[in-house]
């Protein structure tokens, strides 16, 4: 059975730090993109982050740039997304997703974790 489960997620102060994982099962993991998106509260959902499936090429949105890492452990078939320099305006629904050759058309998606940026 295919499975995406995000972990990580929870309260952190401004300016803290996160470390979302995302663990894989039931496909082959190496092969594919993994994305990372999420949705604030009353927004759209945003792709935020992406890494390709051999993990050497990273991208990511401007609002997150330089305080966010993306990577991944094929070995362990797992994602992480490294989030410092946390604000209250990263609280949201985070995601992850894989995708063949891509971040932008999902093919599976994970049930999300919650991060919450407040003091």
């Amino acid at each position: 059975q295919l499975q995406l489960v995000e972990s990580g997620g929870g309260l952190v102060q401004p300016g803290g730090s996160l470390r979302l994982s995302c663990a894989s099962s039931g496909f082959t993991f190496g092969i594919h993109h993994v994305g990372w998106f999420r949705q604030a509260p009353g927004k759209e959902r945003e792709g935020i982050s992406c890494i390709s499936d051999k993990g050497d090429s990273v991208n990511y949105v401007d609002s997150v740039k330089g305080r966010f890492t993306v990577s991944r452990d094929n070995a362990k078939n797992t994602a992480y997304l490294e989030m410092t320099g946390l604000k209250p305006e990263d609280t949201g629904v985070y995601y992850c997703t894989v995708g063949f050759e891509s971040c932008d058309l999902p093919l599976y998606w994970g049930q999300g974790t919650h991060v919450n940026v407040s003091s």
